[in-house]
């Protein structure tokens, strides 16, 4: 059954690194709660304590509204396929934006991608397992490309300017540090 742990371990970094799918929660103190499901190359686990992720550019910006405002993240993974196992890794995050002082040395960990917005540096305080059971198992067949192929159509001024219009504000009107 579920197991609570201080980081990560070779076996939950491993599985974090076969999912193809992984879910970031925030909240603010007062207003909705976020939960978004996420792919592509965007994860990189540094150490078992640390996880970094990119965010490309999509129609809204709760996560980094809620972190701007109380830093809370909780990263979650469920086994779609092999053995049923959900992960969940829980701790405080800060979002880095383009011309931050490190935020070149944080994209060096990632394959660019089209429309990146931010990254989150999340340092993880506590992880947790369960046992998946109820999860369904899913094939993978591919990533989607439509998002890709959306910002790699968009010029640099055209990709800040829709930030500007719709990724500066959450949905409860938090700035979000664009």
């Amino acid at each position: 059954m579920g197991k609570q742990l201080p980081q990560l371990n070779d076996r939950l970094t491993e599985f974090i690194g076969r999912q193809h799918l992984f879910f970031v929660a925030t909240a603010p103190a007062e207003g909705r709660v976020n939960c978004s499901p996420k792919g592509m190359d965007s994860l990189r686990v540094l150490s078992p304590n640390r996880i970094l992720w990119l965010n490309v550019t999509g129609s809204g910006n709760e996560t980094a509204a809620h972190v701007l405002e109380n830093e809370r993240m909780t990263l979650m993974w469920c086994a779609l396929t092999g053995p049923p196992l959900i992960l969940r890794a829980y701790g405080k995050a800060r979002a880095v934006h383009h011309g931050d002082s490190d935020w070149d040395e944080l994209f060096s960990h990632f394959t660019p991608l089209p429309g990146a917005r931010q990254i989150f540096d999340l340092t993880i305080d506590m992880v947790q397992t369960s046992c998946g059971m109820a999860v369904p198992l899913l094939e993978f067949n591919e990533d989607r490309k439509l998002l890709n192929n959306w910002a790699e159509t968009k010029s640099k001024e055209e990709l800040e300017a829709y930030w500007t219009e719709k990724n500066t504000l959450s949905i409860d009107g938090l700035p979000t540090g664009i």
